[in-house]
């Protein structure tokens, strides 16, 4: 019987911490990830083609980015008949 190890990946975990109600600031995903400050921002760049990402100043003065949660899919309503 064979144990399967769950890896996460580095990408999961910005995204992870970028989907928190107060986001992450470029501090807490490089020290989450182990990258440099620039890479997160480069993270950040290639995610803004696919997600869309809020700046947002902190009480402390920091910038955060978030990640906007997408609203669960809606069925269209039906047409109704004309009369």
């Amino acid at each position: 019987m064979s144990t399967q190890i769950k890896t996460t990946t580095k990408a999961a975990m910005v995204r992870k911490i970028l989907s928190r109600e107060k986001g992450a600031t470029l501090l807490e995903m490089s020290k989450a990830t182990g990258w440099q400050q620039h890479s997160c921002r480069a993270f950040l760049t290639g995610l803004r083609k696919s997600s869309r990402i809020h700046k947002e100043q902190r009480g402390d003065g920091k910038l955060a980015y978030r990640l906007e949660i997408a609203p669960a899919a809606v069925a269209p309503a039906e047409p109704t008949a004309a009369r």
